[in-house]
């Protein structure tokens, strides 16, 4: 019943049915394209996501950027994440996988996980409402394939007016819908890795009125890092139809994704020198660039489940990703008024599953804390299991031991139902067009969930041969039992979620172009209602979150199996409250010349706290009310000033911006004795910069690039206030990335290189995370018109890059946890046109 009240907005466009969708493919006029940055298009360059109606980018007073799917297939990229990072202004940390990746937009801050202040989307409407909750980024459910044709993103201005919860940008995914006969099937081979990968896409006309296309994949194979496993598996599909009509028409869509794909954790990194200066190589025996923790070995999980009876999980799943969803995209004229129509419902399910190491020291040190002085170490799982290990320090030849969570995280519901209707007219007043839209969005987003993270010893091997580890004290009592040190994480993270959230949110703007100046505003009035239940010892009230069970049936109850995680059944906490909050964007855009035009807009957006404020003090669970009403929703504050120039063969985008932002998140790193560490953030940030944009074009030469310098600082603290003034962890004050390309007749090759300055580890701004430069290299070959053979070079020259560090200095052990970017992989792709 919760959802109805969407659905039943659409019910009067199913019955008339005379319209058309409004993505930015089929809302165009058949002889107007959208240009992408190379100019490698012809015609208008027409522009639709985040704003009120489709136009000329150098008409509106935003900074947009879209990437047709011809480009970015050069990238050779393994994830979303990877494509992304490309589009000036982004940051991405995708050393993750493929999922769950991190972005941010123009210098605001990535202090947790995931997408929070950038909202990803599928043809105009949200993957998921919110792109941080807790395990789960929005593109763990998303895939660019075949069926896309290009992504658009808008950055800041008004992305915040035009989506919720979106106040740094919006990425838009759009996909193709049959304007273009004929289709395209491929396969791609992994050269030195397992991956075997087939696409396929096809669309054209049923009838003159009538068009359709469908596309997918399926991939199977270990993947590009050695986990001894079959980590990738799954794939999806993706079809639509759409009905033309004299004044409009109507795309009814669906989608099924089903994939596995393996969650890369930190690993050991050694590291030596300063924190100003560090230098990191890989442990022995394990290559921080092709090596994971991931293993066979220790991918069983014995827990309790969400009625604390005994279950068992499998680590080789991984990020399981299962999607459902139908849709209708809908746009007609009617007198004068462009009606335009978005719904979707999906069906979200899976789970994500991985090892994460949170202490790593020799193995004759750390087994101290998990065992006392004196104890014994032995193989728990592998081909060596029972076996005592008589010599600790060569332990897998680098004597490494860690502490590490089986992250065991089990969706129940992530369904979604999201409805977006909108009216525009053009008025012509006094020889100029002012342009009126009011629309009203409606969205209900489920967020149940089930989580547990065991706690096990491993060692450190590489290819995939990592095992748990056994210890015993002096007197020779197990401490562990089979890999355990205990069933869970205490009182901390054993949670069970069953929230909903739903948005309701008018909005309405007017622009008003005459002659070369354009002037507009928006505003947009978002209302939340919060309402759901909690299960975990976290909520305090004197909640139990331990008990003794005998796990192994084997009648006697183990030191390992005193620790059982178990939820406080009969203890639920209440969460129940609404919000609201205002935000507009106001901007004026000058046409210098045909070429030419500057512009200049000041914003203010929202993004709800989501389940970032749960399991927090900021919720009193007794009566489901916030203690503070401000912590329901964080604010950013941007003001931009660009230019963009676009000349035949060349385009030039340069835009100057400032942002304020207050945030409240959670934050997980490690103490300098490598114990973990959970914030809550109360804090505001302040950051300015310059964002570029070039393409190039002459012959058969071109050359896209686009570049970020920020700087960012941390302005207030309400916990730590020694970090004021600091710079964000992982912000570096430049980011980059270049692709130049030949293309010849038969034959096109170039690179793509990214690169960044350095960034500090984390918030206390000690250990430096070193600048790096990689470089992606491809080449095409076309022998005859149908045939075409792709070769992607990644990390051509096998640069060691580092995402991240838990660590905040160089410890004692000279080992930190940290994640490092893939090194040099290769693929082959064949791909035939028809």
């Amino acid at each position: 019943m919760k959802h109805l009240y969407v659905s039943a907005a659409i019910a009067p466009f199913l019955l008339i049915m005379p319209a058309a969708a409004q993505s930015a493919e089929a809302a165009k006029p058949a002889d107007k394209v959208i240009q992408s940055a190379g100019g490698k298009a012809h015609g208008e360059a027409v522009f639709s996501t985040g704003v009120a109606k489709g136009r000329d980018r150098l008409d509106s007073a935003t900074s947009t950027s879209a990437l047709r799917a011809s480009e970015f297939e050069t990238y050779g990229a393994h994830s979303l994440g990877e494509v992304l990072r490309n589009i000036p202004g982004i940051r991405a940390e995708y050393a993750i996988g493929e999922g769950n990746a991190n972005y941010s937009i123009r210098g605001l801050p990535l202090s947790g996980t995931g997408s929070k202040y950038v909202q990803l989307q599928e043809d105009g409407l949200p993957v998921l409402e919110f792109g941080d909750m807790y395990q789960f980024g929005t593109d763990m459910f998303m895939r660019a394939d075949l069926n896309v044709s290009q992504i658009e993103t808008i950055r800041g201005g008004s992305a915040s007016t035009f989506a919720s919860n979106s106040p740094g940008g919006v990425i838009n995914l759009i996909s193709k819908t049959g304007d273009t006969e004929g289709g395209a099937v491929q396969a791609t081979y992994g050269l030195g890795y397992g991956e075997k990968r087939v696409d396929g896409e096809y669309g054209g006309k049923i009838s003159d009125t009538l068009r359709f296309h469908v596309g997918g994949f399926y991939r199977q194979g270990e993947g590009p890092r050695d986990v001894g496993y079959t980590a990738y598996k799954g794939g999806q599909i993706k079809a639509n139809i759409t009905k033309t009509f004299d004044n409009g028409y109507v795309r009814v869509y669906g989608k099924y994704l089903n994939d596995h794909t393996p969650n890369y954790q930190f690993v050991p990194i050694k590291v030596s020198g300063t924190n100003a200066d560090p230098t990191f190589t890989s442990p022995a025996n394990f290559n921080v660039k092709t090596d994971s923790l991931l293993s066979r070995y220790v991918s069983n999980v014995i827990r309790l489940d969400e009625n604390n009876n005994l279950t068992q999980d499998d680590l080789r799943g991984g990020q399981h990703a299962v999607v459902k969803s139908v849709g209708l995209d809908a746009q007609y004229e009617v007198k004068g008024w462009t009606i335009s129509e978005k719904f979707r419902f999906s069906d979200v399910g899976g789970s994500n599953l991985t090892i994460r190491p949170i202490a790593v020291n020799q193995a004759s040190v750390l087994s101290v804390a998990y065992g006392g002085v004196g104890n014994t170490l032995s193989y728990a799982t592998g081909p060596r299991a029972g076996q005592a290990i008589t010599s600790p320090a060569t332990l897998n030849g680098n004597g490494l031991l860690t502490s590490a969570l089986q992250l065991t995280t089990k969706i129940k519901s992530l369904n979604n139902v999201t409805n977006d209707l909108r009216a525009s007219r053009v008025w012509d007043i006094n020889g100029g067009d002012l342009t009126t839209t009011a629309g009203f969005y409606a969205s209900s987003q489920d967020y149940a969930a089930d989580m547990v993270f065991p706690n096990v010893l491993l060692g450190v091997a590489g290819n995939g041969q990592s095992t748990l580890i056994n210890t015993k004290t002096a007197a020779g009592v197990p401490f562990t039992q089979d890999g355990y040190v205990s069933y869970g994480l205490g009182n901390t993270f054993r949670r069970n979620y069953d929230m909903n959230y739903g948005v309701n949110a008018p909005y309405a703007s007017v622009n008003y172009h005459i002659g070369k100046i354009a002037v507009g505003g928006s505003l947009r009035y978002d209302m939340g209602k919060v309402r759901g239940t909690l299960l975990g010892a976290e909520l305090g009230g004197g909640r139990q979150g331990t008990a003794s069970f005998d796990i192994n049936r084997d009648g006697t109850v183990s030191t390992a199996e005193t620790k059982v995680s178990v939820l406080p059944l009969g203890q639920p906490g209440d969460v129940h409250y609404d919000y609201n909050y205002l935000s507009y964007s106001t901007g004026v855009n000058y046409r210098v010349a045909e070429q030419l035009a500057v512009f200049g807009r000041y914003s203010r957006g929202g993004r709800a706290s989501g389940d970032k404020i749960l399991f927090t003090p900021a919720v009193n669970y007794n009566t489901g009310k916030l203690v503070d009403d401000q912590s329901a929703y964080d604010t950013v504050k941007q003001a931009e000033l660009g230019l963009k120039y676009r000349v035949s063969g060349v385009t030039f985008n340069v835009t100057g911006f400032s942002a304020k932002t207050g945030e409240r998140n959670t934050q997980v790193s490690s103490g300098a004795d490598g114990s973990t560490q959970i914030y809550n953030i109360v804090r505001s940030y302040k950051a300015k910069g310059v964002e570029l944009e070039a393409a190039v074009r002459k012959g058969p030469f071109s050359v896209t690039a686009g570049a970020t310098y920020t700087d960012a600082k941390i302005s207030k603290d309400a916990q730590r206030p020694e970090l004021v003034g600091n710079t964000p962890r992982h912000q570096a004050d430049f980011i980059y990335s270049v692709t130049p390309q030949v293309e010849l007749k038969y034959v096109t090759f170039g690179a793509n290189v990214i690169g960044t300055t350095s960034a500090y580890a984390q918030d206390t701004n000690q250990l430096k995370l070193p600048g790096y430069k990689l470089v992606n290299a491809f080449v095409q070959v076309r022998p005859t018109e149908r045939v075409q053979l792709m070769l992607n070079v990644n990390n051509l020259f096998n640069k060691l890059a580092l995402s991240d560090s838990e660590q905040a200095t160089i410890p004692a052990s000279g080992v930190v946890l940290g994640r490092a970017y893939l090194g040099r992989t290769a693929s082959a792709t064949l791909r035939y046109t028809f």
